[in-house]
C-alpha cells in the first residue's frame, strides 16, 4: 500500500470516525482506534496518540460554542480537571507500559460499556440545595432552557464526583479516548448535576484530559504527524456533517443503530486481543 493511499483510505475512515461519533454523542476515538489497529494494522500506542489528537481538536471547537451558549460550567470543569488530568498522565504511563492485548480488551469493555450507557433513558434532574463543600467551592450554576429561562442548579457528593473523575482521566490517558460516559456519570449520576451541563462541560474537559495524556505519548514518540494529520481533518469533517444531520433526524434510532455497530467493534477488538492479534 502507497502512502497515498494509507493516507487517503484514514481520512475517509477518520471521517466516518467523527461522523458516527457525532451521531452517537461517543466521539470518533472509538471509531478511529479499531479502524488503525484492526484494518490498518497501525500499533495500537500510534493508533491512541492518533485518537487523543482527534480528541483535542473536536473537543476545542464544540466547546467554545457551549462556553459561549452558557451552558458549560468552567468553574466545575476547571476544579474537576485536576483529577482527571492526574488521572490522564497515570493513565498514558501504564498504557506504555501495558501488554497491547490487555489495552485492546479492556477497549473492548470500554466500548461496550459507553455503548449501553448511550441508551439510557437520560432524565434531567435539578438539585436546589448544594451540599456544605460544593458551596464552599461555588460549583452552583445555571444555564438557560431553551425557551430562554434561566434554571438555577446545586450539585451535591463532590469528593465521589472527584474520585470518579480520575478513573474518567485513567481511562482517557489508557485508551485514548474522551471516557465521557464516566464523565458524565461523575457529574450526572454522582454530583446531581442537569445532564445538559454535565454533557458540555464533560466536552469542555476532554482536551485538557486528552492533552495531558499526549504529553507522555509525545514524549514516547507515538504521536506521529503522517497518521494524525489525516485523522484530524478527517474527524473534525466528519463531527460537522455528524451535527447537521442529528438536527433533521430522530437521534433515538441513531443511537441504537450505531451502539449496535460499536459492539459490534467491541467484540472484534476483544477477541483480536485475546487472540494476540493487535
Amino acid at each position: 500500500m502507497t502512502i497515498l493511499t494509507f493516507t487517503l483510505i484514514m481520512i475517509l475512515g477518520a471521517f466516518l470516525a467523527g461522523f458516527i461519533g457525532s451521531l452517537s454523542g461517543l466521539g470518533g476515538g472509538i471509531i478511529i482506534i479499531p479502524l488503525l489497529t484492526i484494518i490498518l494494522g497501525v500499533d495500537i500506542h500510534y493508533a491512541i496518540g492518533a485518537a487523543l489528537v482527534s480528541v483535542i481538536a473536536t473537543s476545542s471547537g464544540s466547546a467554545a460554542a457551549y462556553v459561549k451558549e452558557g451552558i458549560t460550567n468552567m468553574r466545575m470543569g476547571i476544579f474537576l480537571e485536576i483529577a482527571t488530568t492526574i488521572g490522564a498522565v497515570c493513565g498514558a504511563l501504564l498504557s506504555t507500559v501495558a501488554p497491547t492485548s490487555f489495552i485492546a480488551v479492556l477497549f473492548g469493555l470500554t466500548l461496550i460499556f459507553s455503548a449501553v450507557n448511550s441508551l439510557r433513558k437520560k432524565e434531567e434532574h435539578i438539585v436546589l440545595e448544594s451540599s456544605p463543600l460544593a458551596k464552599k467551592l461555588k460549583l452552583e450554576g445555571t444555564y438557560p432552557s431553551h425557551d430562554g429561562e434561566i434554571i438555577h442548579y446545586g450539585t451535591k457528593n463532590v469528593l465521589g464526583g472527584f474520585s470518579m473523575m480520575g478513573i474518567a482521566g485513567m481511562m482517557s490517558g489508557l485508551l485514548g479516548i474522551g471516557s465521557g460516559a464516566f464523565k458524565v456519570i461523575a457529574m450526572d449520576n454522582i454530583m446531581r448535576v442537569p445532564f445538559k451541563v454535565s454533557t458540555t462541560t464533560s466536552n469542555f474537559m476532554m482536551g485538557v484530559t486528552a492533552m495531558a495524556s499526549s504529553v507522555i505519548y509525545i514524549q514516547k514518540g507515538y504521536i506521529e504527524p503522517g497518521i494524525c494529520m489525516p485523522v484530524v481533518i478527517g474527524v473534525l469533517f466528519g463531527a460537522m456533517a455528524g451535527a447537521k444531520i442529528l438536527v433533521r433526524t430522530n437521534p433515538k434510532k441513531l443511537r441504537i443503530f450505531f451502539a449496535c455497530l460499536i459492539f459490534v467493534l467491541a467484540v472484534n477488538m476483544i477477541y483480536n486481543g485475546l487472540n494476540g492479534k493487535i
